[in-house]
């Protein structure tokens, strides 16, 4: 079975119902590997969805308890900051990418993410690793 790294843009959607949550959920069916980044980045996304009211606070209390058990492999992320650095200043990309990115490259295998910029911006640069969108991914 085909193994992946996953950002926030992904594990995000097990938990709220928005577009690409049916391609997302499929994903659990593999091994899934992030960046320990991903923990702070779903915190971020569950507040800011509690900021706009797109959640309660219970809600989002709910969320963030069933993203602490999803099953990814968290990495620390010290041991990836000299590759994202490479990649973030090779993309004229945010570095926090760059972690996810790096991460994909060192265990040889694609970064799943439901970011189109992000996959798009990684294209065209020889030394990224493999990106798909969400909606490529399949069984």
């Amino acid at each position: 079975m085909t193994a992946f790294v996953i950002d926030a843009s992904v594990a995000i959607k097990w938990v709220i119902d928005e577009p690409g949550t049916e391609q997302a959920l499929l994903l659990r069916q593999h091994p899934l590997s992030a960046p320990d980044l991903l923990v702070p980045e779903c915190a971020s996304i569950l507040w800011k969805k509690v900021r706009r009211q797109e959640l309660t606070q219970d809600e989002a209390m709910l969320a963030a308890g069933l993203l602490e058990q999803a099953d990814v492999r968290l990495e620390p992320m010290r041991a990836l900051l000299e590759r994202a650095t490479r990649l973030a200043v090779a993309l004229d990309h945010p570095a926090y990418d760059g972690m996810y990115l790096a991460l994909a490259q060192i265990l040889s295998c694609p970064l799943v993410t439901a970011d189109d910029r992000l996959r798009r911006r990684t294209a065209s640069i020889a030394s990224a690793p493999e990106v798909l969108s969400l909606m490529q991914v399949r069984e």
